[in-house]
């Protein structure tokens, strides 16, 4: 009973947020979150116990970004148990999604997604952000509830593109994070556009912050 509500309840936020979700895609979801409650016991993957609550708090909260989402090779920075990136790389297979976190029994957690939920799209990568040197740089980055807007962009510049997008899950408006981005230096970023995101189930104010590399 309780995955036929969590499917009903996947796939209205879908819609909710004009997602088109096809029934293999609402397994995914559904088997990820499955993982995510049998993992977090051991492994303090989130500090959200309850599995109707990480229904909306994760998953659903993941799904709001995919609307805005652009480019072919995205990097997750500060992934933790997966969010938003497991939920990107189902939503968007044709995208090239690489998680990235220095916690290793998350990272082990996120291999076993990818095996078992056989997303082929998805790679995992166990390193602090500073140490890691793609082959190619990627043209999206995105975090959510990771670190400063001034602090993901300096530590991940390297990874990305000239004319590529960070995309930074927030909160609050965040205005002074905002301020501090003129204490840059020697990387050049423009604000171009800042979402307020309306996420079903969803209690407090949500923000989506998209920045682009000069």
């Amino acid at each position: 009973m309780k995955e036929q509500h969590y499917r009903q309840q996947l796939a209205s936020s879908c819609k909710r947020l004009s997602l088109d979700a096809s029934e293999a895609q609402l397994d995914l979801l559904l088997g990820y979150h499955q993982l995510l409650v049998k993992w977090n016991k051991a492994y303090n993957l989130t500090a959200i116990r309850d599995p109707d609550e990480m229904i909306d708090r994760h998953l659903v909260d993941s799904l709001s970004i995919v609307p805005y989402l652009t480019g072919q090779r995205l990097l997750d920075v500060g992934s933790g148990g997966g969010m938003p990136g497991v939920i990107i790389a189902i939503m968007k297979p044709q995208l090239s999604v690489t998680l990235l976190d220095s916690n290793s029994k998350k990272t082990r957690f996120l291999n076993q997604v990818k095996i078992e939920l056989k997303l082929a799209n998805l790679s995992v990568e166990h390193t602090r952000l500073e140490a890691y040197q793609p082959e190619m740089p990627h043209d999206c980055i995105t975090s959510r509830a990771f670190t400063t807007l001034q602090d993901m962009v300096e530590k991940s510049a390297s990874c990305c593109e000239t004319g590529g997008l960070f995309l930074a899950m927030k909160g609050v408006y965040p205005t002074q994070e905002l301020a501090e981005l003129d204490q840059l230096d020697q990387i050049s970023v423009s604000v171009e556009q800042i979402y307020p995101l309306q996420v079903p189930g969803a209690d407090g104010e949500r923000h989506l912050v998209v920045l682009k590399r000069q």
